[in-house]
């Protein structure tokens, strides 16, 4: 059995071992603990200033916890990027409130500034104005962060800004994770960094981070014995996970390097191949973490498929995977409204995402080279 090349696997920097060994020496065996907090502080560090972090159990977590503080409730609509992973929507769905999904558009493949004023006029004509608009920078690439944000701005909508996949991507220079009322992130353990599993949940507002750490240890009250006048969740990351976390801050910067180093190895390898596109920035403006390499075929064009290419992949056991499949197109989704053309459809039709580990070694690029190689000469 040929040895397996993953998707994005994790990839330890070497310290962690060091933080993970002190919260067992010291028998801080817990969601609490040092840990924790100088994790939250290296993350506020690397965000920039004015920042405050709250380190939760997923970004799943930080999704659910952002819409609760922003009062969202059962029967209230919340805007939703269409073209994105489940978690992004199912928090919607865990306050019993509506999803409104929003189609991508081609230059980022996020939310369509168009299409998601669209879809505000069109609920707001219809008697409900949405609670939030949740904007994913998917892939690592930012959604256009100040089409969004004016529309946000115009119709005084707060913008959950889903930067699950984005640490370590900039617009204009200032990092992804610090551009909504509140933002998240995630330390998955298919992210470019992780935790193991384990999320973020980022405001500018202090008060938001006390009020995220408030919910997520069960909401217990200020008094000697156990007294809750909310309902809370079980939501804090432990000081175990946190001390992974610690390690993988000291080598965020290098992940993205190597992660953008992959990038270029589809680009050179696709340069001269009618049919393929390489995912990649627009312009100057975005700065894209390349968390996964995505292309696009055009079968017709090319000669061979996304598929073709997954199959070939496959064999050699190597994992790609189809872009995301649009919320709208979901089965649990089937009846939440949705605004927009088919870019999203589309870009599911003909796209797939290809090994872009940080630990991806040399035997194994050759190894990915010649099957790409192969297919397209054939």
């Amino acid at each position: 059995m040929k040895e397996k090349i993953y998707l994005s696997s994790p990839h330890m920097g070497g310290s962690e071992q060091t933080y993970v060994n002190e919260a067992f020496e010291t028998n801080w065996i817990a969601p609490l603990g040092p840990n924790v907090e100088q994790f939250e502080i290296a993350i506020e560090n690397y965000l920039g200033s004015n920042n405050h972090v709250a380190a939760l159990s997923s970004g799943t977590a930080a999704i659910h916890l952002a819409l609760i503080m922003l009062g969202v409730e059962r029967d209230d609509e919340v805007i939703c990027q269409s073209f994105t992973f489940s978690a992004s929507a199912n928090p919607i769905m865990y306050q019993s409130a509506t999803p409104i999904f929003v189609d991508s558009e081609p230059d980022t493949w996020n939310i369509c500034p168009h299409h998601l004023e669209e879809a505000i006029k069109d609920r707001i004509s219809n008697g409900k104005k949405p609670k939030a608009i949740i904007a994913v920078h998917l892939y690592g690439m930012p959604y256009k962060v100040d089409e969004v944000r004016k529309i946000s701005e115009k119709y005084e909508i707060p913008v959950v800004e889903d930067s699950a996949e984005a640490l370590g991507s900039s617009y204009k220079g200032q990092k992804c994770g610090t551009f909504g009322d509140l933002s998240i992130l995630s330390f998955n353990g298919n992210k470019i960094i992780t935790t193991s599993g384990g999320g973020a949940l980022v405001s500018r507002n202090l008060k938001h981070k006390e009020k995220a750490i408030f919910l997520a240890t069960q909401a217990r009250d200020a008094a000697v014995h156990y007294q809750h006048s909310e309902i809370g969740y079980n939501y804090r990351l432990s000081n175990i996970s946190a001390g992974i976390g610690r390690g993988q801050m000291e080598v965020l910067d290098k992940h993205v390097g190597l992660r953008r180093d992959m990038n270029q190895f589809y680009k050179d390898i696709f340069q001269n191949t009618a049919g393929v596109q390489v995912f990649n920035e627009p312009n100057a403006d975005y700065f894209s973490n390349h968390w996964l390499s995505c292309i696009l075929v055009d079968r017709k064009t090319s000669g061979f498929s996304n598929e073709d290419i997954r199959l070939a992949m496959a064999e050699n056991n190597i994992e790609c995977r189809p872009l995301w499949k649009p919320m709208h197109l979901q089965p649990v989704f089937k009846n939440a409204p949705y605004y927009g053309d088919k870019v999203s459809e589309q870009l599911f039709e003909i796209g797939l995402c290809l090994p872009s580990g940080s630990n991806l070694q040399n035997e194994e690029k050759v190894k990915i080279n010649d099957i790409l190689i192969h297919l397209i000469e054939k």
